[in-house]
């Protein structure tokens, strides 16, 4: 079974038809369980809004970190290697020759 991700929009309209056709009714014409309207009607009246938003994020913490170190070391990598361009560049300019070695 496939499952449907509702939008924050979704869920209000649904819970808002709810006192106009009932909750049986509403929840077979929107094709949702009666446990997860229940669930979406007790976090909206406690927290209202806020409580209906996706709060789950599919990556870990740990992996959202090592990406961004990750971007971080390429980063720093790149501009090495631009700087070590550079200086081969003057090198070969200078001396003829871009081996250092050989000077």
């Amino acid at each position: 079974m496939k499952y449907k991700k509702w939008s924050l929009e979704e869920k209000l309209k649904i819970l808002s038809s709810s006192e106009e056709l009932g909750t049986v009714e509403t929840c077979r014409k929107y094709k949702v369980s009666t446990a997860t309207f229940y669930s979406w009607k007790k976090k909206f009246d406690s927290q209202g809004e806020a409580g209906l938003k996706v709060t789950y994020d599919t990556r870990s913490k740990e992996l959202k970190q090592a990406e961004e170190e990750n971007r971080i070391l390429r980063k720093l990598l790149s501009n090495k290697e631009i700087e070590l361009e550079v200086q081969r560049e003057l090198l070969k300019k200078k001396f003829g020759t871009s081996d250092p070695r050989k000077i």
